[in-house]
């Protein structure tokens, strides 16, 4: 393993001995092996699009989970007709579930032309970038929103009463999707998890303590309640989200809390799809060619980014901080484990069907 330019806070691992440290953590908590490759394939692909929050470090979340200390059942489908699927995630962390919920919702739309699936009994999904981008490679237009468990404040709230509650489409294109992917809150609850165990300060205006007044500390914002994303616009989304969520079988859940909707359809239900590629990419370009303030190199396209850090990282590896890289080798460890071995060794390739 190499050393990263800050050592004392900063360590490199390779894509392989990445990947290989996550399933090993997995299995030390309980995973079985197939369960624990899809939710190493979910977070490796998150650490090297560059949302380092969403990687790795999300082992730790899913371990201190309280749905974690649950029993699981095997997902099940409570309803389904040629076009629909309802879900019953077992309780199951969402990257799991979410997984099996998109290949229903491929498998659907591509038989039929439309799928709505809902997701019920599960919590944690991660990205939603990774199912719409998996969505959009089979050549499908996909619509996926969350309704989870209540952090963020309603505009003008001083407790929490709605999720972060994201939102996020893909549309097949060429040479890759568009993907867009948003919080409806100010500032997301992972991402928060990190800045807690790395002790940063969060931005401000983004959070408030159980006292309702503005914080930057992030223990006190976990304590409290994070803001909506633009006051009361970002309130009314995540609403929103909550209503699709109820359709999705959050109703169903005793706390009422996690609902997944998946929509995907064929856009040739419309217009082919290799016109509408071919339009989207045109519409791209236009929008690229904006004319830019001085102080801007680039106007970027949403996904842009990400896909750029995932064709570097791939070769490049990822960087993790010291002290969260040891909490996760500490995970699950019994007096006389044996050290996970984080050599690189032949693993799993993250999954992400080819595009049609």
């Amino acid at each position: 393993m190499k050393q990263g330019a800050v050592p004392d806070e900063r360590m490199h691992l390779a894509t392989q001995e990445a990947w290989n440290l996550s399933h090993a953590v997995l299995l030390r908590i309980g995973y079985s092996a197939e369960n624990a490759a899809i939710v190493s394939d979910h977070l490796l692909d998150a650490a090297l699009c560059g949302y380092e929050y969403s990687g790795l470090p999300k082992i730790l979340e899913i371990a201190q989970a309280a749905k974690a200390r649950l029993p699981t059942t095997p997902i099940r489908t409570l309803k389904d007709t040629p076009v629909s699927a309802l879900l019953d995630g077992g309780n199951h962390v969402g990257m799991v579930s979410m997984f099996h919920a998109t290949q229903v919702a491929i498998n659907k739309a591509q038989a039929m032309g439309f799928a709505l699936v809902g997701l019920t009994n599960s919590w944690m999904s991660g990205r939603s970038a990774f199912y719409v981008e998996q969505i959009a490679r089979a050549g499908l237009v996909a619509i996926h929103t969350v309704s989870s468990a209540s952090l963020v404040a309603p505009h003008g709230g001083a407790r929490p009463a709605v999720g972060t509650n994201p939102i996020a489409f893909g549309f097949p294109g060429e040479p890759n999707p568009l993907i867009i992917d948003m919080g409806t809150s100010a500032f997301m609850a992972t991402e928060l998890g990190l800045y807690i165990r790395s002790n940063r300060l969060l931005p401000e205006g983004v959070a408030i303590d159980r006292h309702g007044q503005p914080t930057r500390d992030a223990a006190q914002a976990r304590e409290g309640s994070i803001l909506p994303l633009a006051g009361h616009k970002g309130f009314a989304l995540a609403l929103a989200m909550k209503a699709l969520g109820i359709l999705a079988g959050s109703g169903l859940n005793e706390a009422k809390d996690y609902g997944y909707l998946i929509i995907a359809f064929k856009p040739d239900l419309l217009i082919p799809l290799d016109e509408f590629k071919a339009e989207l990419s045109q519409m791209i370009d236009r929008v690229k060619a904006t004319p830019r303030l001085a102080e801007v190199d680039e106007i970027r396209i949403p996904s842009e980014r990400s896909f750029r850090e995932r064709e570097r990282n791939r070769s490049a590896g990822i960087w993790i901080d010291r002290h969260i890289l040891r909490s996760l080798e500490g995970l699950g460890v019994m007096d006389g484990a044996n050290p996970i071995a984080r050599s690189p060794q032949p693993g799993h390739p993250v999954q992400r069907p080819k595009e049609k």
